[in-house]
This record gives C-alpha cells, structure tokens and sequence, in this order.
C-alpha cells in the first residue's frame, strides 16, 4: 500500500510542471516502495525528459499500454495505481509538496543506504566492503535539492559586484614573497605545485609551509606517498622545535614533552600524517580519508599536502594500464584539483623536473617531467632552484612558472632562506633579493589609453 506522499508525488509530476521541474533531478527510482510506483515514475521521467513537459492522460495511457513483460495481476495494479493519480483532486501545493518531497528523499536515502550497509556487512554484497559503509551513509545524509542553477549574468550583477570587493579567505605560506605574488596566500579550490629536482628541497618547502599553516592555528592535513608518517612528523618535530633534526633523537623525553606541550599552547590548530604505499592511493582514497577523519576526529582540514603528485594513483586508469604518462599525470592533477573544489580547501603538491630540468638554473614549465598537463591543471606552480652558489648562502631560489592569482611577471624571481638542518624556510634580507627581482620594464601596458606607454621619460636616458 502507498503512502499518501507518494501518491501525491506521483500526481505532482502529472499534473504540476513547476514542481516537475524543482524536483525531477533529484528524484530516484529506488526511491519508491513499489515496482508499481516505479513503473509510473519512470514513465512520467522518460516522457518529461523527451518532450519537456508533463504527460496528459491519454499519453500515460498509451505508454502503460506499450509496457512487457508484466503479468495480469502487474497491469492490473499499475491501472489501479494510474486511476487514483491521474485526476488533478486534492493536488497539494507546489511549495508544501517540493518541501515534504525533499524530506521524503532524505528520508528514503538514509533508510536504503541502512539496508546497503547491513548487506556489506553481512557479507552479502560480494562488491563493496566494509570501507564503503561510511561512504554510503555520508552520501545519504547530504541529500538536498539544491536551488542554485547558476550565475544569471544580468540578473545577479549585484552578487556579482558583492563578490568582486568579497575578501577572500587566503592561507599565508608565512613567507613575505611568496605571500606578494599570489596577494597573501593560496585561496581554497585550488592546485598549487613546487616543481624542483630530486634532493632540492620538495618535502623541505612542504613540511616548512605545514607547520608555518598549524602555527596560524589552522588544521593540516599532510598526505605522503614518499616517506613514513614519523619521518614527516621528525621533519616537522625540526622545524616547529627550532632544532636540528639529527639532534632530535637526543632529546630526553622530558624535554621532548615540554616542548611539544609549549607548542600546544600557541595554536589550536590540528596536523595529521597519513602514509600510503608509493603509487597505490588515488583521489578516492583521500576523500576516504577526509570522511574517516570528520567522523572519527570530527577534523576539517583547511589545507591538505600532497608529497608528492607524481607518485599518486589515478582513480580512472588502472596501474599497469596501457596509457602513457602525459594521460596520467594530467589525470591525477585534475582529480586533486577536484579534490580541492569538493572540499574548499587549497591542495599543496610537487612535481619532479626532468633530466635536463635538474641541472638547470633557470627552471621552465617545459622541464616538468612526464606530463605538461600538470601545469595546465595548476593554479599556482613555482620551480625550487638551488646550486652551489646558492647553498653557499644558505638560499634557494623560487621562479614563478605560472600564477592565476596575480601577474607572474612581476617578482618572477626571488630568493628564500633556507636552513636544511632544521627542515626551515624564512625571509631574507631584501638585499638578497636586488639582482634578482625584474626590474621595471622599458614599456607598459596603460588601461585608460588601451596601449602600451613608455615607462621612463627621454630625460631618463642617458647618452
């Protein structure tokens, strides 16, 4: 026997095109208690969706004649079930019926995903495992008809003008560089790669922008593919510390635990590390991840460290697939980048530069190995470039590649401390930077007069 929501359901998608419309993408055949309840369903689906508008009587008439494989007790019901719809008496109003329609859908999600979960875990489902029980009940529970559709562009120029002068939440690198080429920090939806040779510093530059990111009381989610989770969380003991990390493991356990209860005291900030098997985790086990984290820790990381891209999984291709490197990179790159979209945080990984990259003191987009995809997908990508000269100095040099956040030209070049023993990155002098910063160009481009302006006047040259 159906319930009188679902009848009123079923009647709203005959005889209401407005909340047909509100309420059709969010409707599912599951959904109903019934095969008779489907049936109808699907019919009034199937015909909205060819010819946009609701069927009438005698064209639900014809499709329900047109149905196989159905019994004589089947039609029967199915006739029963069309008769009690198919007059427009007693039609609830669109709002109460979208409303009630919406909390049905929730309700519906939630019970099925119970029922999927029980089987799982009763060994019945031969599919799916225990790991995927978190997934379901998530997903059930975020079930919502959304009402935004998009930006209408003449409509919502308010919104639009309310945006444009919107701060936007930025997390600072703690470096004031870096921090004025991408106007205070890396912005939430974002991919942001270092690129750099092996030895140069990939897992120094993150482990440095982790704790610079939980000291700023913010919660860190660090994800490694490359070393074990004690030896990030050593790199970040060094850094946060303040000592070298071939020292740590002579520190009595007293002191260790003043320290690190001192450093408790300055954030209230959270940093996970979680290990994966080189080359064995993919985007869909990072969103695992993140779920199992929010339901065990209740923990919301606002930054998420990826060490590093390249030795990832992809979630479409299959280890060991025949698809070359260019597909799989690109594809990994733009399932973090999803990643970071789903889950409005900023997502920090590295790249490895290619052979003739590693000895090169001017790193370029075209040094980043196996895939130029990679910084086609970035939002912010930046070479790590050292040398002897450099080491000497106790610096490192960082060269904008490309830049979604600000003008990559300009400050396309500078240098940063960097103090290896203590897993440290920091602000030099600014005269360290005077040979390396762009200087002004001799033209530049004036808006109001739509060309491009000499910058210094004749008076300016010399002869």
């Amino acid at each position: 026997m159906l319930s009188t929501l679902e009848i009123s359901i079923l009647k709203g998608l005959i005889h209401d095109e407005t909340y047909t419309r509100k309420v059709l993408p969010y409707l599912k055949d599951v959904y109903f208690e019934t095969s008779t309840s489907r049936s109808l369903f699907e019919l009034s689906k199937e015909h909205f969706s060819i010819y946009n508008t609701c069927p009438t009587k005698s064209e639900l008439e014809i499709k329900i004649e047109d149905l196989t494989g159905l019994n004589q007790d089947e039609y029967r019901e199915i006739e029963e079930l069309f008769n009690s719809i198919i007059e427009p008496e007693n039609l609830a109003s669109t709002e109460f019926l979208i409303d009630s329609t919406e909390k049905w859908c929730k309700e519906r999600a939630v019970y099925l995903a119970l029922m999927d979960s029980i089987s799982i875990y009763d060994g019945r489902d031969k599919e799916k495992g225990t790991d995927s029980i978190p997934s379901l009940l998530s997903e059930a529970l975020a079930v919502s008809f959304d009402p935004h559709v998009g930006h209408d562009y003449l409509e919502d120029y308010n919104k639009r003008y309310d945006f444009y002068h919107l701060k936007e939440e930025r997390i600072s690198f703690g470096l004031d560089y870096f921090d004025k080429v991408t106007k205070g920090g890396v912005p939430n939806k974002t991919l942001n790669i270092a690129l750099a040779g092996t030895g140069v510093g990939k897992s120094l530059f993150m482990c440095s922008f982790a704790s610079s990111v939980l000291l700023q009381g913010k919660n860190v989610l660090y994800i490694t593919l490359e070393m074990a989770e004690e030896r990030i969380a050593e790199r970040i003991d060094a850094n946060l510390l303040n000592t070298n990390i071939q020292d740590i493991t002579d520190i009595p356990r007293p002191m260790f635990e003043t320290k690190v209860q001192s450093l408790q005291k300055k954030t209230q900030g959270q940093l996970f590390i979680k290990e994966y098997p080189t080359a064995s985790a993919h985007s869909g086990h990072f969103e695992a991840l993140l779920k199992e984290l929010s339901i065990k820790k209740n923990f919301h990381p606002d930054i998420i460290f990826i060490d590093y891209l390249n030795i990832c999984a992809s979630s479409r291709y299959r280890a060991g697939s025949n698809v070359n490197s260019y597909t799989v990179v690109k594809s990994i790159a733009e399932e973090l980048r999803g990643l970071a979209v789903k889950y409005n945080v900023p997502v920090i990984s590295a790249t490895q530069t290619t052979r003739s990259g590693f000895s090169n003191n001017d790193v370029g987009l075209t040094d980043t190995s196996e895939s130029f995809g990679l910084p086609a997908t970035a939002d912010f990508m930046f070479a790590l470039i050292s040398n002897d000269d450099l080491e000497g100095m106790g610096q490192i040099m960082v060269k904008q590649l490309k830049n979604r956040y600000n003008d990559p030209t300009t400050n396309r070049k500078f240098v940063v401390g960097i103090d290896r023993a203590k897993m440290k990155l920091f602000d030099v002098e600014q005269t360290a930077q005077d040979d390396i910063l762009d200087k002004e160009p001799d033209f530049k481009y004036d808006d109001e007069e739509s060309k491009f302006k000499p910058t210094k006047s004749f008076a300016d040259f010399t002869f």
